[in-house]
């Protein structure tokens, strides 16, 4: 099958991968473009895997003021290199966080940081309702852990649906651009404001 600019543009604009990822992506799986974006996260996957280790020291701290000025948000994205950190994808990584998080208001940047008191009270919440309901002994566990994804997804950034496209997370957005890059991408924190009210640094 051809591969026409105009379906490397499609996949590039779905994606945020560059051309020439789109195009050999798309050449791969003959023109598939459902399989063509699998294949672009699969490599994003494998370039995280490799900088895990990696120390993320660089970066940028970008703002995004929601349209009216009532919210501002700031974040601090880090990557590798100073010379990733003036690129502009991962400066759109940065305002599209930031927007995201105006949005989506969430409460801390991964799971890992919740307090695990916090955590505990909300496994007991689930496990009396879910006991409440009569549910059977042994779903009880898998539904207090179906429970605490959908926690999850509400108050960590990276857990949250993207704001931009609702068929992966915030973390898979990061992943992808750390494909595109080459380089370990985080967020470091980041601080909701609101007219009126501080929200807490994360």
């Amino acid at each position: 099958m051809a591969i026409t600019a105009e379906m490397v543009k499609k996949l590039r604009d779905k994606t945020g991968a560059g051309m020439m990822d789109c195009k050999r992506a798309l050449a791969e799986t003959e023109g598939d473009f459902d399989k063509a974006i699998d294949l672009l996260r699969q490599k994003g996957l494998a370039v995280a895997a490799k900088r895990e280790s990696k120390i993320a020291s660089e970066g940028i701290i970008t703002s995004y003021i929601h349209t009216g000025g009532k919210i501002g948000v700031l974040v601090e994205l880090n990557c590798e290199t100073d010379f990733v950190a003036r690129t502009d994808e991962f400066k759109e990584l940065g305002h599209d966080l930031a927007m995201h998080i105006a949005w989506s208001n969430p409460s801390y940047v991964r799971r890992e940081e919740i307090p695990e008191s916090l955590m505990e009270r909300e496994r007991e919440i689930h496990h009396q309702w879910a006991i409440n309901e009569g549910k059977p002994p042994q779903a009880i566990d898998k539904i207090v852990d179906g429970k605490m994804e959908s926690f999850y997804s509400t108050n960590c950034l990276l857990d949250q649906p993207f704001v931009k496209d609702n068929d992966m997370s915030v973390n898979d957005r990061i992943t992808e651009a750390m494909g595109k890059l080459g380089e370990k991408i985080a967020v470091g924190r980041f601080v909701r404001l609101r007219v009126g009210e501080l929200e807490s640094l994360a």
